[in-house]
């Protein structure tokens, strides 16, 4: 495990009570504040980031660091021309699979691109984009997705701290490596971060890519809370391991996941002695007592993973050698370059479902339709190697109408209507993937649409 200097560590099982006493602690600092310190506190604010792994080997992250949420102190003044400032916070939806309401939506902003250098922002954007879907559930799922591009003007090319921690470059968005000291770290900043997130229509997951080579990246994995993402993962456009770095800060952010890395050599983090960990593929449970407990990933041990393991109980990970334990031994929340695990597949997909519906009305429901109408649903097409879809089925006042089966749209004057009361037309739409055995999970991998309907 590459030496960090990280006075930020914390145990990874972090209760709600320890994040409600913070809240309530930092609410009345800024109440005993004057009003030069309470205008100040956004400035003097830190949160906790994970730092990726060393360039040269397979850690997926090296633990965590508190940082300024406002960036780098050497603070720089944006000097655009008009022509400049006119460009800067364009919106494009780069990737187009329907309604804000009913699709996942992934804001991609650039830093250290100069207005002239927009069209490789938006290459790098796309690029990276596939890097992303190229990896299990994002591949399958690849149509869940909206993606918007925000133009983040700069004045200067590339970021500061790149190549050397005295480069200091003038950017839209604070980016700079050597964040706290570490080389690899990229923080930028994120209220300004934040400005350019607000100009897209929606935004569920954050993307930030330094226009820079050099390798490095960070997870800001707490929700916002004024903006509803789900957090922030900043990533190097033009180095080759940034896309894997940033798959794994959304298993944090989308997958709720834990990570699978120990601090080996740590004496803090030797073992861990405390409560059931929250996180879905983090257990305090060896294999035979999360068996007979039906507890975590039981309904998985003993499947093949698609990261060349079983599914089992690998002690190990949280952060800790000892006491806690992984489904397999070196899945993509350890390892880059690795896919998910079965567990961590799972996860995703209910990641993704909290944010995306399969079934989208085209026809408005607010109005009863007649004979001359046609009821049509928008069903996203799975990109799955098994070839599976969704299961479309209508159902006329609750009795499924068979021979419609598997059809996006069905015409009121198909429904052979014999009397003149209103009826109710539903059409469901069901992911029925294997990938997920999680009862719980399941019901959120459903969705139905209403309309009335008469003659």
């Amino acid at each position: 495990m590459d030496p960090v200097r990280d006075s930020g560590r914390r145990p990874a099982v972090r209760t709600a009570v320890r994040a409600a006493v913070a809240m309530v602690c930092a609410t009345a600092a800024l109440v005993a504040a004057g009003p030069a310190d309470a205008a100040d506190a956004p400035a003097k604010q830190r949160i906790e980031v994970e730092i990726p792994g060393p360039e040269h080997g397979g850690d997926a992250g090296s633990g965590h660091a508190r940082v300024p949420a406002a960036g780098s102190p050497a603070k720089t003044t944006s000097r655009l021309s008009p022509a400049e400032r006119s460009a800067d916070g364009r919106v494009t939806k780069m990737i187009d699979n329907g309604s804000t309401a009913d699709r996942l939506d992934v804001v991609v902003i650039g830093d250290g691109y100069t207005a002239d250098e927009l069209a490789r922002f938006h290459t790098d954007a796309e690029q990276k984009w596939a890097e992303v879907t190229a990896v299990e559930p994002y591949t399958t799922y690849r149509n869940l997705f909206n993606v918007w591009t925000v133009d983040a003007v700069s004045h200067d090319s590339g970021v500061s701290g790149d190549p050397d921690p005295a480069t200091v470059r003038d950017t839209a968005l604070g980016s700079f490596f050597w964040c706290e000291n570490i080389e690899r770290l990229l923080c930028i900043d994120q209220p300004k971060v934040d400005a350019y997130v607000a100009k897209a229509p929606a935004a569920d997951l954050v993307i930030v890519l330094a226009n820079s080579a050099k390798y490095g990246g960070a997870g800001y994995n707490e929700p916002s809370a004024t903006l509803g993402y789900e957090g922030i993962s900043t990533a190097s456009a033009g180095h080759p391991k940034s896309g894997q770095v940033a798959i794994h800060e959304t298993g944090h952010s989308l997958g709720k996941l834990a990570d699978e890395y120990f601090y080996a050599g740590v004496p803090e983090y030797e073992k861990y002695t405390g409560p059931e960990p929250g996180e879905s593929n983090s257990s305090a449970l060896p294999a035979d007592r999360m068996a007979a407990q039906r507890a975590k990933w039981y309904r998985w041990l003993g499947e093949e993973s698609p990261d060349g393991a079983t599914v089992g109980a690998y002690e190990g990970g949280n952060y800790f050698v000892t006491g806690l334990y992984r489904p397999t031994d070196n899945s993509l929340m350890r390892v880059l370059g690795k896919p998910f695990n079965l567990p961590g597949v799972e996860s995703m997909i209910a990641g993704f479902y909290q944010h995306a519906r399969i079934a989208t009305p085209l026809t408005p429901t607010d109005r009863t339709l007649r004979l001359r109408h046609t009821a049509k649903v928008s069903v996203p097409k799975l990109s799955g190697a098994d070839g599976r879809q969704p299961v479309v089925r209508w159902y006329l006042d609750g009795r499924e109408l068979r021979r419609f089966e598997g059809r996006t749209e069905v015409s009121v004057a198909e429904l052979w209507l014999f009397d003149f009361r209103t009826h109710r037309l539903t059409v469901t739409a069901e992911d029925r993937t294997p990938s997920v055995r999680d009862p719980k999970v399941k019901r959120t991998l459903r969705s139905s649409v209403d309309w009335n309907v008469r003659l």
